[in-house]
């Protein structure tokens, strides 16, 4: 069954904000400004039947699980595709969809005073288990974010719900305590860092558990209102990957964040910059493409290329390993969503899907009638 909703929203009160990036930090360079590539109007243009042409598209692609596809332009125009019984009000599991949220959740914290960029575990987690002069004594919580903290080794209590969120931490940090890595220098794709910065932001916030934090969130926001960190369990959630969350509430999400609505336009500054420009990619998801990708604070700055010849910043994005793919086109200001949950590992197919229709939605973003 294919269904298709055309919606359009009035962003009341949501003023985009100037947002830039800057080094600083590990001493990479981000876009200095959100310069876009407005959408020159087309003449003549019928937007409701560009939207037909894009479901009739959708419609028409090989996908193994059914989905639902959203996009949303500057005028506050969305565009909606469901496809079988899927839709932006199903409840999916997040995979690492949740990174972006969680990062940006902890980067409050930071904004608030309550936290820094360059404070480390040890200023806030009792007994932290690395030697003095072990080199991961200097990992930060940006290095954290950015998944350059040194930490490559998981521990199996990540995937535990019965196991204790702090203990879990600490015996992270005692399976990596030996391993001699030096932060900053090595890009590492792991659920291990956001654990980790996850603690040291509950601790810093003096709150009992990751739940405190992400409901504060939400009502701060209201966004994500039926959403959970709930796996694999409430109390142990996987905060790289433990989410459930709906296709509407990441949109709005992203929507949020584009304004420019969650975080200050200082903060938006590091959050948007390039944080591996200078690090060694160890390892990255984004190598099955055949692409090299680079990593912002719990995002990936995207790059359709062998090597990263790409403005850091164009494209932002979360992608998880069903296959869901959240993202934001900072080139031509619009965000967008394919929701669905296929096999583990099927990453590249959500991201498949939204290439393959790329070029109609960018003529959807151009027609203004």
């Amino acid at each position: 069954m294919k269904q298709l909703v055309t919606q359009k929203w009035a962003r009341l009160g949501l003023l985009a904000s100037s947002l830039g990036c800057s080094a600083c930090g590990g001493g990479s360079t981000g876009a200095t400004s959100t310069s876009t590539t407005p959408s020159i109007p087309t003449p003549g243009c019928n937007v409701t039947q560009i939207e037909s042409e894009l479901s009739t598209q959708l419609a028409q692609l090989n996908t193994d699980v059914n989905f639902s596809f959203a996009v949303e332009r500057d005028d506050g125009r969305r565009y909606v595709y469901n496809r079988g019984n899927s839709t932006m009000s199903t409840s999916y599991e997040s995979a690492s969809t949740s990174k972006m949220l969680s990062a940006l959740i902890i980067l409050r914290q930071v904004e608030r005073g309550y936290l820094k960029l360059d404070d480390k575990p040890q200023d806030w987690i009792p007994n932290w288990p690395v030697a003095a002069n072990s080199p991961l004594r200097s990992m930060t919580l940006a290095s954290l974010l950015s998944f350059t903290s040194g930490l490559t080794e998981e521990s199996i209590c990540i995937n535990v719900g019965i196991a204790n969120f702090e203990s879990c931490v600490l015996s992270i940090a005692t399976a990596n305590a030996s391993n001699a890595m030096q932060p900053g220098s090595e890009f590492y794709y792991s659920s291990s860092h956001l654990q980790v910065a996850g603690l040291m932001a509950i601790k810093a916030r003096g709150v009992t558990s990751w739940q405190d934090l992400f409901s504060e969130f939400q009502q701060q926001t209201a966004l994500f209102k039926t959403a959970t960190y709930d796996l694999p369990s409430m109390a142990n959630p996987r905060l790289a990957g433990g989410m459930h969350w709906t296709g509407t509430e990441y949109l709005d999400f992203l929507s949020t964040l584009k304004a420019g609505k969650l975080l200050s336009a200082d903060m938006m500054q590091q959050y948007l910059m390039d944080r591996t420009a200078n690090a060694k990619l160890a390892y990255s998801p984004a190598a099955v493409l055949g692409e090299t990708w680079h990593y912002g604070l719990g995002y990936w700055h995207e790059c359709q290329s062998p090597s990263f010849n790409c403005t850091a910043g164009s494209r932002i994005s979360s992608p998880g390993a069903y296959g869901a793919y959240p993202y934001w086109d900072r080139n031509r200001s619009y965000v967008g969503i394919v929701a669905r949950q296929g096999a583990l590992g099927t990453f590249p197919k959500g991201l498949d899907l939204e290439r393959a229709v790329r070029p109609k939605v960018e003529t959807w973003l151009a027609c203004k009638s």
